[in-house]
Parts: C-alpha cells; sequence; structure tokens
C-alpha cells in the first residue's frame, strides 16, 4: 500500500470518527429525554383547581347508581390505606391512568358545555379523561368516559381522609404523664 493510500484512509477514518462525535453530541442524554415537555393548559379552565383534588383519598367504585352511598362508605374505610394524589411538576395533578401501573401527570380541563374533566392534554371529554361528576371538596365522583374503561372499572368515589394521624389521635384517649 502506498503512502498517498495510507493517508487518504486515515484520513477518511479521521473525519469518519468526527461525523461521528458530531452525531452523540447532539443526541440527547437520558435525562433529556426523559424530561416531560411543559404541559399546555386547556383552553377552557376546570372550575375545580389542581389545588382543591391533591391530598389523601380514600377509593371505592360502583356500577349501579343505587351503590354510591353505599361506595361512599366504604371508600371512607380505606383512609388506612389511602390513594394519595399530589401536585405535578407542570401544575397539574398525578394520578393513574385506566390499566396504567404508571402515576401521570393529568389536567383538571373544562369544557363548552359546562362540565369538568380530569386526564391527559388534549381536548376535553377525551377518551383518557374521567369527568368529574360531583365534587364538593369531602368526596369526588368520577366516571371514565371510554365505555368499555367505565364497563370495567366503574365510577369511582374519592373520599377525603383526615390529615395524616388525626384520625387515629382523635380514637385514643390522651395519654398521661409517666408516673402519675
Amino acid at each position: 500500500m502506498s503512502a498517498s493510500y495510507r493517508r487518504l484512509a486515515f484520513g477518511l477514518a479521521a473525519a469518519g470518527a468526527l461525523a461521528l462525535s458530531a452525531c452523540s453530541a447532539n443526541t440527547p442524554t437520558p435525562q433529556e429525554a426523559a424530561a416531560p415537555p411543559p404541559m399546555e393548559q386547556p383552553a377552557i379552565p376546570s372550575k375545580y383547581r389542581p389545588e382543591d383534588v391533591v391530598g389523601r383519598w380514600g377509593y371505592g367504585a360502583y356500577h349501579r347508581d343505587q351503590d354510591l352511598a353505599r361506595t361512599a362508605a366504604a371508600a371512607r374505610q380505606q383512609c388506612g390505606q389511602p390513594v394519595e394524589i399530589t401536585r405535578g411538576p407542570n401544575g397539574g395533578v398525578m394520578m393513574y391512568l385506566a390499566d396504567s401501573a404508571q402515576l401521570q401527570e393529568l389536567q383538571l380541563k373544562g369544557s363548552q358545555n359546562g362540565a369538568n374533566y380530569i386526564g391527559p392534554p388534549g381536548p376535553p371529554g377525551g377518551a383518557q379523561d374521567r369527568q368529574i361528576v360531583s365534587f364538593d371538596g369531602r368526596t369526588m365522583v368520577l366516571k371514565w368516559i371510554d365505555p368499555e374503561v367505565a364497563g370495567r372499572y366503574g365510577t369511582g368515589v374519592y373520599v377525603r381522609c383526615a390529615p395524616e394521624g388525626a384520625a387515629r389521635a382523635a380514637g385514643r384517649p390522651p395519654m398521661k404523664p409517666v408516673g402519675q
């Protein structure tokens, strides 16, 4: 092999290495790739705010409307193992979608007909949304929009739990100081 061929081969190899390094320098790191894009705000805000929904909740579900009261009472009993709804990093709330084991940030969305929804970004009343059927600050009833999902999961009833430790402290007699 002549010296000019070696120089040419070396030059091509160096150019190839530079091209590859340029490609890898523009590739996002795993943290950049995993960072969610900022959440677009819904066109019509919900009449409920995320801070209204954040908290500890007992949960139950029903399939027949006449079971709402019984299910709400059963949900209240679930406060020993509450569902925790927290604020999301982009102003939404962290909840589970149907058939998902991963928490996702969801939006509270209003609609032109006055209905309110909790769901992923997008138009209100989307297939993955839940309609807020009723919410008085203590009890929240959510109905899945997708009829197939609603048939499997039913209508959800969330009953707000007492602040951590309040229920246990209220049920016990006051402790006496040691030695008395």
